[in-house]
């Protein structure tokens, strides 16, 4: 029984993934004052940097952008569900860990904070655990998974010649 429940973990996991990027997607989609507090504030500090609009609306890295790369990795984590898609999950698994990491570094080493919208850091918090919960996903219960999309994208990239 315990090894059935052991399981059903990457499956919880990767539920949660998606349940929490799906969320943020009616903010990040919407142009919500919250997300355009979050944006606004990166890309003024990006501007500092003598990077402008690097986080605005048309920006490499606008909610737009990242929005869909949340939307991206929450398709990958549920179809990774199917036993036959394990390396699906994989790679959302590892779309996930480069936004939330992303997304973490952001909240703690640029002026945004850990709590920009004054929610008691929730945000933060749920970039937290899903950050965790993807490097779960990678390195614990999908490694065999992620080994096999590693390979598959290496040999695009360097094909094997005879």
């Amino acid at each position: 029984m315990s090894r059935r429940l052991i399981g059903l973990v990457p499956h919880g996991l990767a539920l949660f993934m998606a349940g929490v990027f799906l969320d943020s997607l009616r903010f990040k989609f919407t142009d919500h004052p919250n997300t355009q507090v979050i944006f606004g504030r990166l890309d003024g500090w990006s501007a500092g940097l003598g990077l402008p609009g690097l986080f605005g609306h048309t920006g490499l890295f606008s909610q737009y952008v990242i929005g869909s790369v949340e939307l991206l990795a929450s398709a990958l984590l549920v179809a990774g569900l199917h036993p036959r898609l394990r390396h699906l999950q994989a790679a959302g698994a590892l779309a996930g860990l480069l936004v939330m990491a992303g997304a973490v570094s952001f909240h703690l080493f640029t002026p945004l904070g850990v709590d920009p919208n004054r929610d008691g850091g929730g945000l933060f918090v749920a970039a937290c655990i899903n950050l965790v919960a993807a490097l779960l996903l990678l390195a614990v219960f999908r490694r065999r998974e992620f080994g096999v999309l590693l390979q598959r994208v290496g040999a695009v990239f360097a094909p094997v010649r005879a």
